[in-house]
């Protein structure tokens, strides 16, 4: 990558405005895996001290994004990507600095020959939180589309 490139998450960081706004750290983006962190700050907790579900959701959302770009960007120039459903289960209470990890549940090379034949193929994207102590304290998955460009 030359130096006037950007990586997927400062071209996330650019152009998501919630990204940017709670300060979320793209630690790796890759085709296989998207680490993105979450700085513990006070201006995003909850009532219990933790971050606050809109933030959960956001972050789990920017990871399963940038594993979408890092996997698809490369047919940007005909297809855009978007979410079409999203579902995100609490299991143990966030505190702290949390770090979610997005990867897609199905073969790249698969969504690509969907969208080849004309098609609007699902890409489910799972997404694990986790506590700087390791501990999975939600999951999440994020149903993208690739949409063909009119």
């Amino acid at each position: 990558m030359s130096s006037d490139q950007m990586t997927v998450g400062e071209l996330l960081a650019a152009t998501v405005p919630m990204a940017r706004t709670l300060d979320l750290e793209f630690l790796e983006t890759t085709a296989e895996r998207a680490v993105v962190r979450l700085p513990d700050q006070a201006a995003f907790h909850n009532h219990v001290g933790g971050p606050h579900a809109g933030a959960m959701f956001t972050l789990g959302e920017s990871a399963s994004g940038a594993i979408v770009l890092a996997a698809f960007g490369d047919q940007l120039s005909r297809a855009v990507p978007l979410v079409v459903k999203a579902e995100i289960g609490y299991k143990k209470l966030a505190m702290g600095v949390i770090t979610a990890t997005a990867s897609v549940d199905r073969p790249v090379a698969e969504v690509i020959a969907e969208l080849d034949e004309g098609g609007r193929p699902e890409i489910p994207v799972t997404v694990v939180f986790t506590r700087e102590d390791g501990a999975v304290t939600g999951e999440m998955t994020n149903v993208w589309t690739l949409r063909l460009n009119a």
